[in-house]
């Protein structure tokens, strides 16, 4: 049997369009060429690989064991040539035919979502790759190139990439709906006064001010609970405590929920969010792309636009 090469793909497209229609006449049909085209390169293909595939019985062709087999083999090499053709023409438009997105939790349970469709819905032939972690292991995934970008809360430190800030927002508490502070229109740090705080357990700039700013001002707290970001909405829903978290996150917790208020917060304390990649992708049509389509943001929970 002679190996399987490029020039054969005619051949076994052929085959998959004679197997699944059952007839040679059908298949010439749908194909646009001879019945007598469709016999010929059927031979051809079981000469090459020295498997009979159908066996002739008064002008019908019945399926061999051996073409059931053959059949899936054909299909998903086909299958792997359609992908491989999107890969091409994302290659065309973008320069790259996927992107490895690394997200911070903050911004992981609805925002980017979001921009992922935006992006995909004009091109629905790319391929992304996403997962949620902390900001410095994102920067550090990045700079070793197991990700090709990630959206972070800001500051980070790297030398080795390109740092876009995006936005500031202004923290926001978030309490539970039933909560004795529920109808305050504003929340300050005098409310904290024997409040239970649910606050994140990795470093957190908005959260490490808040309690610096507690402890200068000598306000004490009932207690605190720490917890990652994925569980403190849930936490706080629950009667644990309240919380200072980005608007964003808030939101969309709240878009998800209707147990959860949420009120600003003074002083402010803000975070920043940006988008990290290596100095290669910089002229990527991509990296504009996902600029473009952050979804805009409510006045009210924008301290300042970076957007470009």
């Amino acid at each position: 049997m002679s190996e399987i090469k490029l020039t054969s793909l005619k051949s076994m497209i052929i085959f998959k369009t004679l197997y699944e229609t059952g007839s040679a006449t059908q298949t010439a049909k749908d194909l646009g060429i001879t019945q007598s085209g469709v016999s010929r390169s059927l031979a051809q293909l079981e000469e090459h690989i020295g498997i009979a595939l159908f066996m002739r019985h008064k002008k019908r062709l019945i399926v061999l064991p051996e073409a059931d087999e053959f059949y899936g083999e054909v299909v998903g090499l086909l299958g792997n040539l359609e992908n491989m053709n999107h890969s091409i023409a994302a290659l065309r438009e973008f320069g790259a035919s996927r992107i490895r997105i690394a997200c911070a939790p903050g911004l992981g349970f609805a925002y980017i979502p979001k921009t992922i469709a935006r992006v995909l819905s004009d091109n629905p032939k790319y391929s992304v790759y996403l997962d949620i972690m902390p900001s410095p292991e994102i920067v550090r995934a990045v700079e070793a190139g197991y990700f090709d970008v990630g959206f972070v809360t800001l500051p980070v430190t790297s030398q080795a990439l390109v740092v876009d800030e995006l936005i500031s927002t202004e923290a926001v508490c978030l309490l539970p709906k039933n909560h004795s502070l529920a109808k305050a229109s504003v929340i300050t740090t005098e409310d904290l006064k024997g409040q239970h705080l649910v606050i994140p357990n990795q470093p957190n700039l908005a959260a490490d001010q808040l309690l610096l700013h507690l402890a200068e001002k000598n306000i004490r707290i009932a207690g605190k609970t720490e917890a990652n970001i994925a569980a403190i909405c849930s936490l706080v829903a629950n009667g644990v405590g309240i919380t200072l978290i980005n608007p964003i996150t808030a939101y969309d917790n709240q878009a998800m929920r209707d147990d959860l208020s949420i009120k600003p917060f003074k002083p402010a304390f803000h975070y920043r969010f940006g988008l990290v990649y290596k100095q290669k992708w910089a002229n990527n049509r991509l990296i504009s792309l996902l600029k473009e389509m952050l979804p805009e943001l409510p006045d009210h929970l924008v301290a300042e636009r970076l957007k470009p």
